[in-house]
C-alpha cells in the first residue's frame, strides 16, 4: 500500500472470502506505487471457508502466478497428471470422453484443484505478509451512499467508513448488489450433495487418484476430484428434482441431508460410486441450486461502487469456473485502477473499462455453466427424450472441447483491446 497522507485513494472491499482477498492482493500488486489504502470488511467473526474443494483453471492459475502466489498454490493443489476430467457411463463405468488438462510446464502453471480453506489461508497469509490490506471482522454492510468524492458505507453495528472505491465481493447473497439490483434467483431444477473423503480410506481400490471423474446419467451425475495434494477426495452429486419435492431445502452450503438418501438416489450407479458414497459422512451437505440471470451492470454510484465474483455473476457449478472468474475480476480491477490513478483519470471511466472487459466473459461463463448441466444429465436440446446410449456420441462431441475458451482466452489481451477502444 502507499504512504499515509490525505491524498490516499481508499478502497473498501466488502467480503473477505477468496474473491475479496484476491482482489486486495491484486490491487496491492498493481497499485503498489499509487498511494492506496485497502480495507477488507468481513461479516463473520473470522476469515474462514467451508470444507469443500474448488477448481482453479489455468486461466486463473496464471494470474495467481503473476502476483507471486504460484508456488504457494502448487503446494496445496492436487496433481492432475495430464487429465482434467474423465466422463464415464453411470452403469458400467465405461469411458465417454477424457479431457486433457491444459498446462504450461515451462512456467509450472497447471490446473489447481484445491481445498477452499487451504486456498483462503494462502491468500490470508499473503495479505498479512505483504501488508496489502487492513482486515476487519464482524462488519456487515447495510447501505452505501455517495458523499461527494467518496462513498460512505453503513455497517450493521452502527459504524460507518468512507472510501473512494467500494468493491462488492460479498457473495451470492450480496447485500451490496441488493441495494442496486434486484435479486432474481430461480430454481435450476437440481439439488446437490457434497462431502469429503480421505483418500487413505479408498486408495486400495480407488482407480482415479490424480484426476476428476464424472459419471453421467439421465437426470443425475456424480462428480469427484482430488484436492489437498491428492490426500482428500471432493465429492459433489447432482440430482434433478421437481420443485414440489424440495421440502424445506435451501440454497445454503451449511444445510445437510442424509447419506442413506444419497445412496438411494445413486443405487443404480456402478459399484465404485456406491462404495465411495459408503465412505462419506452420514450427514453430507445438501442444497438446492438456484440460477440467476446475468446482471447488465456492475458499476454504480458514479464509479464508486463495483461488483465482482458471485456478487456480480453467480453461476451454477457445472463447469467449475466460478472461482476462476472471480480471480479474473480482481486481476483486471487491479490493472484498471492502476491505469486510472497513474493517469489521474476519471474513476467512472476506468470502472466502466473493468466492466467492459469482464462482463461479457463472465456472462458467457454463466450461460455455458447452465448449458453444461443440461448436457451432463442429457436434458439439453437434441438429448432430452433420446435413449441413453444414443445420447453418448452427442454428449462426447459437446464435452471434449467445452472448456477451451475458458482456459485459452488471454485476459490481458482483452484488457488492452478495450483500453485501446476507450482511448479513441
Amino acid at each position: 500500500m502507499g504512504s499515509k497522507s490525505e491524498d490516499l485513494f481508499r478502497i473498501a472491499i466488502i467480503g473477505g472470502g477468496i474473491g475479496g482477498l484476491f482482489a486486495a492482493l491484486s490491487l496491492d500488486h498493481h497499485c503498489k506505487n499509487d498511494n492506496i489504502a485497502i480495507d477488507v470488511y468481513e461479516q463473520a467473526s473470522q476469515y474462514s471457508e467451508i470444507g469443500a474443494g474448488v477448481g482453479i483453471g489455468v486461466n486463473a492459475a496464471k494470474l495467481l502466478h503473476r502476483i507471486g502466489l504460484g508456488d504457494a498454490m502448487n503446494n496445496i493443489a492436487g496433481d492432475r497428471k495430464g487429465v482434467w476430467i474423465s466422463f464415464r457411463r453411470y452403469d458400467n463405468g465405461g469411458d465417454i470422453v477424457t479431457v486433457p488438462s491444459p498446462s504450461n510446464d515451462q512456467q509450472k502453471i497447471r490446473q489447481l484443484p484445491v481445498h477452499r480453506a487451504e486456498f483462503l489461508e494462502v491468500l490470508l497469509n499473503a495479505v498479512r505478509e505483504r501488508g496489502a490490506a487492513t482486515l476487519h471482522t464482524k462488519k456487515i454492510c447495510r447501505k452505501v451512499e455517495e458523499e461527494g468524492e467518496v462513498a460512505r458505507i453503513h455497517f450493521q453495528d452502527g459504524t460507518t467508513a468512507t472510501a473512494n472505491l467500494v468493491v462488492g465481493c460479498d457473495g451470492i447473497h450480496s447485500s451490496l448488489r441488493a441495494q442496486f439490483a434486484p435479486e432474481n434467483p430461480t430454481y435450476s431444477g437440481r439439488i446437490a450433495y457434497r462431502g469429503l473423503v480421505p483418500t487413505s480410506k479408498i486408495e486400495a481400490w480407488w482407480p482415479f487418484q490424480t484426476y476428476s471423474v464424472s459419471w453421467l446419467c439421465k437426470d443425475k451425475h456424480f462428480f469427484v476430484f482430488p484436492i489437498s495434494q491428492n490426500r482428500t477426495l471432493n465429492i459433489v452429486a447432482f440430482v434433478s428434482t421437481p420443485e414440489g419435492k424440495l421440502g424445506g431445502l435451501r440454497e445454503s452450503w451449511t444445510s445437510t441431508g442424509e447419506r442413506s438418501q444419497l445412496a438411494r438416489d445413486f443405487e443404480d450407479f456402478e459399484e465404485t460410486v456406491r462404495r465411495v458414497i459408503g465412505c462419506m459422512d452420514g450427514k453430507p451437505s445438501k442444497w438446492i441450486l438456484n440460477d440467476r440471470e446475468p446482471l447488465e451492470q456492475w458499476v454504480w454510484a458514479s464509479g464508486k461502487v463495483v461488483l465482482m465474483g458471485d456478487a456480480a455473476h453467480a453461476m451454477l457449478p457445472h463447469q467449475g469456473a466460478g472461482a476462476g472468474q472471480a480471480i479474473e475480476d480482481g486481476y483486471i480491477l487491479g490493472r484498471a485502477l492502476h491505469d486510472c490513478l497513474s493517469s489521474r483519470g476519471d474513476v467512472q471511466k476506468w470502472a466502466n473499462l473493468y466492466q467492459d472487459v469482464r462482463l461479457p466473459r463472465a456472462q458467457k461463463a454463466q450461460r455455458t455453466a447452465r448449458e453444461a448441466g443440461d448436457v451432463y444429465e442429457m436434458q439439453a436440446e437434441g438429448l432430452k427424450g433420446v435413449d441413453y446410449d444414443a445420447c453418448l456420441p452427442k454428449v462426447r462431441d459437446r464435452l471434449k472441447d467445452r472448456m477451451k475458451w475458458v482456459w485459452s482466452e488471454e485476459i490481458d489481451e482483452a484488457y488492452e483491446s478495450e483500453k485501446a477502444k476507450m482511448a479513441r
